[in-house]
């Protein structure tokens, strides 16, 4: 039995507490935050999502609270037009095994805190922010703010975009400022006209902008979450902005999706940043996870369940020989690198579906008019339709 030192508290970090102690070893999750908790609204679980959080024993509690979406709904933002749907329930479920779910990230945080709160193998440790590590050939320590450590026989780095493991382990520097802002808000569903309450997670799309909204927290709330290429250099994150710099942001887009953004309040904003993937997220004893290992734009909604992905996979082979910690971790590195690469470089690639204009657009709007339902199946089965989680998946 070894024991595992996992530096970050958040999604990532208890989901790969669950999957090493479900394997029989012991986990420390270490929390910089004075308690365990998660900010944020809305997350999109795909079926390969679910597939990993049935491997941790907690996907039927997911999917009993979730809001099971209908459909991926494409709007030309500026004509209003419904351009193509992918839906997600008879043929889509049958393919892939499970529902398309939103869920609150709130929600699917306590499900994993309440998880790791009832193992007897878990230590949940907030007030402990990890600052960096050492290691010798016996085993690896977190290097805590305020002169402690915690160690074990492997130290995991889940402690996101800006981790302080990585920090050490890759050097990388800052994250990737991509030029884009988000605006995000929640509000209650009863404030929205009934026309427009859709099971569906609708894109509407616009010249260098698209705007996002879904049902989240079993339907009681729309999450709405516009985007617009603002050329921004610097990070921030969760920054208040008024909405009527939102409104004039989305002027030229059709009513619809005005009427939608003008029942919003209290907005905030954030940059959006990622990372160049890397080929080594492993140094001996120590791995990344989650955002800390590979960080992407969230436009390919993916990146919890690559999070959970990859707490499966480490569980599944730190399974096999604890006392080969170095090699495992290097094998987890090769099964998941290529896949995460891949959907991170995809999630960037997509403004060039969302954000054309004029002739353009209507070029894209075009061919994805002209795909059937198991075409548009067939290009996220790669992404959707993943169980195993390793290499192979990168090339479905």
């Amino acid at each position: 039995m070894a024991k595992i030192v996992i530096a970050g508290g958040g999604i990532g970090g208890l989901a790969a507490a669950l999957a090493v102690t479900r394997r029989g070893h012991r986990a420390v999750v270490l929390e910089r935050a004075d308690e365990f908790a998660e900010i944020g609204a809305g997350i999109q679980l795909a079926p390969n999502g679910l597939h990993a959080l049935d491997r941790l024993g907690l996907g039927d509690e997911v999917r009993a609270r979730a809001v099971h979406i209908d459909e991926l709904r494409f709007m030309d933002g500026v004509s209003g037009e419904h351009v193509a749907s992918m839906p997600l329930t008879g043929g889509y479920r049958r393919r892939f095994g499970n529902p398309y779910v939103v869920v609150h990230r709130g929600e699917l945080h306590r499900l994993l805190l309440d998880a790791c709160r009832r193992s007897d193998a878990i230590e949940l440790r907030a007030g402990s922010r990890a600052i960096g590590y050492r290691q010798d050939g016996r085993g690896a320590t977190v290097l805590v703010s305020g002169g402690v450590s915690v160690g074990g026989d492997a130290v995991i780095g889940a402690d996101g975009i800006r981790s302080e493991i990585r920090r050490q382990l890759v050097g990388d520097g800052q994250p990737r400022v991509a030029g884009i802002t988000v605006y995000r808000t929640v509000i209650p569903m009863e404030r929205v006209p009934e026309e427009l309450r859709w099971n569906a997670v609708t894109w509407w799309a616009g010249p260098g902008r698209h705007f996002v909204h879904y049902a989240i927290a079993g339907g009681r709330y729309l999450n709405l979450a516009p985007s617009v290429e603002t050329g921004v250099t610097a990070a921030f994150a969760g920054v208040p902005v008024d909405g009527d710099r939102v409104h004039r942001a989305f002027a030229d887009l059709d009513g619809t999706p005005r009427r939608l953004l003008a029942l919003g309040d209290e907005w905030k904003s954030w940059s959006l940043v990622d990372r160049d993937p890397v080929e080594r997220w492993t140094d001996g004893r120590v791995a990344l996870l989650g955002d800390a290992a590979h960080p992407m734009l969230h436009y390919a909604a993916q990146g919890a369940c690559q999070a959970l992905e990859d707490a499966v996979v480490l569980g599944r082979l730190l399974a096999s020989d604890a006392e080969a910690i170095p090699e495992l971790l290097a094998k987890y590195n090769a099964e998941r690198h290529d896949r995460t690469a891949r959907i991170t470089l995809a999630a960037r690639a997509s403004t060039r579906l969302w954000h054309p204009a004029e002739a353009e657009a209507k070029a894209r709007n075009a061919m994805l008019s002209a795909l059937s339902e198991s075409d548009l199946h067939d290009q996220v089965a790669w992404m959707h339709g993943a169980r195993e989680f390793g290499s192979a998946g990168a090339r479905r």
